[in-house]
């Protein structure tokens, strides 16, 4: 049973698992977009977000943790500076990801997570019609009401 697991363990250790979020967070933060497998960018946006909370805060402790998870320090002060101002007015929903389809080499699928940019709406997917549909369409426009109508049925019995 895995009830109350907490995180994805992803097949490495714990160290090499932890390292890797680490390297993953800075260069989300530094390049603000990153490709990589589904299971990963779910759980590196987590620790994304905590980080730009983080900057949010501002205060040195804040600082000194976000400095203990971020490998450079050009990452940390782009925190603390660039991203905590984006986001002052946003509490949380930072990171955005992006399904890329399966990869070419393993077939596991990939994602792209990016920081968004505050003010842009998500754009919602357009529904996806077939090309039948979209034969049928034209057609029924051009039709009059009556034959739009479904057919009354003739004799029969009758309905009570």
């Amino acid at each position: 049973m895995r009830h109350r697991v907490g995180q994805r363990k992803l097949g490495k250790p714990s160290s090499h698992r932890l390292a890797m979020f680490r390297n993953m967070a800075t260069s989300l933060v530094l390049h603000e977009r990153i490709r990589t497998t589904d299971a990963r960018a779910k759980e590196l946006r987590r620790i994304a977000e905590r980080m730009i909370t983080l900057g949010k805060r501002g205060d040195l402790h804040a600082r000194r943790q976000a400095a203990a998870v971020l490998r450079e320090r050009k990452a940390t002060s782009k925190v603390f500076t660039e991203l905590a101002d984006r986001y002052r007015n946003i509490a949380g929903g930072y990171t955005r990801i992006v399904k890329l389809g399966p990869r070419h080499g393993d077939g596991a699928m990939v994602s792209l997570v990016e920081l968004v940019q505050p003010g842009t709406k998500a754009e919602g997917r357009k529904k996806r019609t077939s090309r039948k549909s979209q034969a049928r369409k034209p057609a029924a426009k051009g039709g009059s009401k009556e034959k739009a109508k479904a057919p009354e049925a003739k004799g029969g019995a009758k309905a009570s």
